[in-house]
C-alpha cells in the first residue's frame, strides 16, 4: 500500500507517494547521514533528470540498501 507524504522542495509542498518500506530505507539513509527526510529528497530531487520523483526515491532507497549489503550490514 503507498503512503503519501507531502514534502517542501524549493520552498514549494509536494507530495510523494511511495510504499511503506522504501520509505523506511529512506528515514534509515537519512539517519545515517544525519540528515532530514526532507533534506535527502530535496537531494534525489535536484538529481533525478526526467526520472518521476517517486521513482527517484525508489532508486535511491534500492542503491542504500545494496550499499548496506556491500558493506556488511
Amino acid at each position: 500500500m503507498l503512503r503519501k507524504r507531502s514534502i517542501a522542495l524549493i520552498g514549494h509542498a509536494t507530495s510523494v507517494a511511495l510504499e511503506a518500506e522504501f520509505w523506511t530505507v529512506l528515514e534509515a539513509a537519512a539517519a545515517a547521514r544525519r540528515i532530514s527526510l526532507a533534506a535527502l529528497v530535496a537531494e534525489i530531487d535536484a538529481a533525478r533528470g526526467e526520472r518521476s520523483l517517486a521513482s527517484a526515491c525508489r532508486l535511491a532507497a534500492l542503491r542504500h540498501a545494496q550499499d548496506g549489503r556491500a558493506a556488511g550490514q
